[in-house]
């Protein structure tokens, strides 16, 4: 089985994470904005107190302190909600750390609309967007709870910025091909030969269920995690865009400068025939509601890549 049963919050992960590698870094700091019980930090804290540090809800302020840290050889860590990163904190981010290539790692919990009841102020449907224009910038957007720890490993041996993305609701953990998270790097899930369904984050599970779907059909599906969106897997998708006729990106974000934009800019620069299609949020803010109901009404399911891909070939 691809999907294993146990279902698990990423944010729960990172906690776990962050008490792991600060055992394994002794220059590893921890820093919140007030929001250390919502993405799990307090679970550093409870372990390293000496190395957590509460900001009070001053965003611009917690990557000041991280700036300040990383030019005395600390590592800081700082874990927020996605949307309050880019949000309130974009000149510290720029200038405080990219342009100066500074060695701090950006933890983005609550990605997409599936946090729900909070509402469109809390909902990131733009920060992939952001961090991918931002030089020295990498950036990471783990399937599943199982990925959060390595993409946090791979984050802190990495001498320089990262973003991880994370979400909050609950998914299914996968069976990953590969055993560890690489810079640059995809994996490929499901193989398949008349398209290829390209994911990120939680899509990948729904994308892996209309792949199973699809082929009852008599539709051959390939499933890609492009867990790495900057640098990119320019050659996975490069064989994806040459052996099959469509791809389709699935991403809980804006259709507009997110996994859609950087699977196009791949394609545009090689000889190919493949056609895109985007499966996200169309370019509008969503509403308050459960992550179920929000996914529903915005097209962020499985039964909507299935319908995408059947309309597709039925034109064909």
């Amino acid at each position: 089985m691809i999907i294993l049963d146990n279902v698990d919050e990423p944010r729960k992960a990172l906690g776990r994470a962050l008490v792991k590698y600060g055992g394994l870094f002794p220059e590893l700091v921890v820093l919140s904005p007030d929001v250390g019980l919502s993405t799990n930090a307090m679970d550093f804290k409870e372990k390293y107190p000496e190395r957590y540090i509460s900001c009070g809800i001053a965003e611009q302020n917690a990557f000041g302190i991280a700036s300040g840290l990383a030019n005395f050889n600390f590592i800081p860590v700082i874990a927020l909600y996605a949307a309050f990163a880019f949000g309130k904190a974009s000149d510290p981010i720029i200038n405080g750390i990219a342009y100066p290539n500074l060695n701090v790692k950006i933890i983005g919990t609550h990605g997409g609309i599936n946090v729900g009841p909070d509402g469109p102020t809390h909902q990131s449907i733009v920060d992939l967007a952001f961090f991918r224009s931002v030089p020295n910038m990498m950036v990471l957007a783990p399937s599943d709870s199982s990925e959060v720890d390595s993409a946090l490993e791979l984050a802190l041996m990495h001498n320089g910025p990262v973003y991880i993305r994370l979400e909050r609701a609950p998914s299914s953990n996968l069976v990953h091909p590969s055993a560890k998270l690489e810079f640059g790097k995809g994996e490929t899930i499901l193989s398949g030969d008349d398209m290829t369904i390209i994911a990120i984050g939680s899509m990948v599970e729904a994308s892996i269920i209309a792949s199973e779907q699809l082929k009852k059909k008599g539709i051959s599906a390939r499933v890609i995690n492009l867990y790495s969106l900057k640098p990119i897997d320019f050659n996975l998708i490069k064989k994806a865009a040459l052996e099959t006729d469509l791809i389709v990106t699935v991403e809980d974000h804006n259709c507009i400068g997110g996994l859609y934009s950087a699977v196009a800019e791949v394609v545009a620069g090689i000889e190919s025939t493949a056609l895109i299609k985007s499966i996200a949020i169309k370019d509008r803010f969503a509403e308050s509601g459960s992550s179920s109901d929000l996914r529903k009404k915005y097209g962020l399911t499985s039964d909507e890549i299935v319908k995408v891909i059947e309309e597709y070939f039925e034109e064909k």
